[in-house]
């Protein structure tokens, strides 16, 4: 019999706030964080070569604020949402985070070392980097650059192996997992993006330049616009990206998914719109943003940051790791199992507030819905199950959820007995009529056949999935 592991969340089990919300939100921000830094390299040996050159004395002013406004913003809330990360990642999906780094741990371990090198030099440049020479300045940032852009590098291998795990799963290879098929389009695009962030915050600090003529202010912005230039192989790296995720993945951002496809619409249009505004001022040689206007596009650039990593853990879906695991931490090995003994049947953690359930089979259903359902649901609260499926009957919640892989293709199969079906059904309707005092126990024996026959006809796989077995 095949080990379960039974995910622990111990925070509140039923918040109007989904789990994966949580992480989700944290992610958005360390994700634009970390890229401005990465960017933020490139940028700073950009403008060392300037001012050193004697190409444009004006960089080495802009330099100082922009490296304050890199530590201030990046180097401090950046470590805060990187723990938060950690902190989340391992009360909201454990297995998903031990398996990662039961794999990656040599990984993981060179990351951590590139992301110490980037701190200490760009602490090291903060504080010395006034007194030094042009050469010492330029031997700083680009230790720091380097260091920046490969713990890019390290996290990115790790990540994209989510959803591309390859020839992992056959070679039990590392390497075969961290050079995946979507590695380097990943990569090369998550660079494009850093570059932008980092032109964009450069016009905004620009602007906050005291004493400043208005033609200092235009060539500190144009310079920084150079930066901007790659965005124009945008279209090309994501079409690579496209092309080499699986199937599903892909229809789901392509109108298999309305939120997923609103999400990469919202994404493409921000990039279109920065982009062909700094093309038009490029090319004229003519590219000037006041500090509102910066604002906006910076602000602009977080939004289309967030939708992208929006799609990009969507399209996972009903996979964490996939072919792995599933969103709710179950092995897709599992599901048949879990269907024979239930799916709480080796849970030991106790409900919070058992006693305002009315009745046994209720608290079965709230242990269900929170082993296999809260990471992404709630019950009447963001991504709810009462509005999800409470305009369906009751004989509709049934079947629905028995053949839950076929009534949301991006959702994973129910992994539990028919008892455990009919008690998350009874949950939402107890729940939709307002909690009451008391509520009747349905334990009929044609209702639990019939969705034991469902059970069967959805099988234990995914939907969509290749049917040549199991992994």
């Amino acid at each position: 019999m095949s080990e379960v592991a039974i995910p622990y969340y111990p925070v509140n089990d039923f918040s109007p706030l989904m789990k994966g919300m949580v992480i989700g939100g944290m992610g958005v921000v360390h994700v634009f964080l970390a890229q401005f830094a990465v960017g933020a390299g490139i940028l700073m040996c950009y403008f060392q070569w300037l001012t050193q050159t004697g190409r444009v004395p004006e960089t080495r002013r802009l330099m100082e604020s922009y490296f304050t406004a890199l530590v201030l913003v990046s180097f401090v809330l950046g470590a805060l949402t990187g723990v938060g990360m950690w902190l989340t990642a391992i009360q909201v999906s454990p297995r998903t985070i031990g398996l990662m780094v039961k794999e990656f741990h040599w990984i993981w371990a060179t990351e951590w070392t590139f992301f110490c090198l980037e701190i200490v030099s760009g602490y090291a440049f903060y504080r010395y980097g006034e007194a030094m020479g042009h050469r010492g300045r330029m031997g700083l940032l680009v230790l720091y650059a380097s260091a920046a852009w490969f713990s890019l590098f390290w996290v990115n291998g790790i990540l994209s192996w989510q959803l591309t795990p390859g020839s992992w799963a056959e070679k039990g290879s590392v390497w075969a997992g961290f050079f995946n098929p979507s590695f380097w389009p990943s990569l090369l695009f998550r660079t494009v993006v850093s570059a932008t962030i980092a032109a964009l915050v450069a016009c905004l600090v620009v602007n906050t330049l005291g004493n400043l003529d208005a033609r200092s202010r235009a060539v500190l912005i144009q310079r920084a616009a150079h930066l901007l230039a790659p965005m124009a192989l945008m279209p090309l790296l994501a079409a690579w990206y496209l092309g080499v995720i699986p199937p599903e993945s892909r229809t789901w951002a392509l109108g298999g998914s309305a939120a997923m496809t609103l999400f990469s619409s919202l994404a493409v249009a921000v990039s279109l719109l920065i982009g062909t505004y700094a093309s038009v001022g490029l090319l004229r040689q003519s590219f000037s943003i006041d500090g509102p206007g910066a604002a906006l596009l910076c602000a602009l650039a977080f939004g289309a940051t967030a939708a992208g990593e929006f799609v990009r853990e969507g399209v996972r879906k009903p996979y964490t790791v996939r072919e792995v695991l599933y969103s709710n931490s179950i092995r897709p090995a599992d599901v048949a199992m879990l269907r024979r003994i239930g799916s709480v049947a080796r849970d030991p953690y106790p409900l919070r507030d058992a006693a305002r359930y009315p009745n046994e089979q209720l608290r079965l259903g709230a242990r269900v819905f929170r082993f296999q359902c809260s990471v992404c649901h709630t019950l009447t609260g963001a991504n709810g199950l009462v509005h999800l499926a409470g305009s369906w009957t009751v004989e509709q919640r049934r079947m629905n959820i028995a053949k839950l892989q076929y009534t949301k293709p991006y959702m994973p199969p129910f992994a539990g007995t028919p008892e455990e079906v009919e008690a998350v059904v009874q949950l939402v309707a107890w729940t939709a009529a307002g909690e009451p005092k008391t509520w009747p126990v349905s334990t009929d024996a044609q209702v639990l056949e019939r969705i034991g026959r469902w059970l069967d006809e959805a099988g234990p796989r995914a939907a969509g999935r290749d049917r040549r077995g199991e992994r």
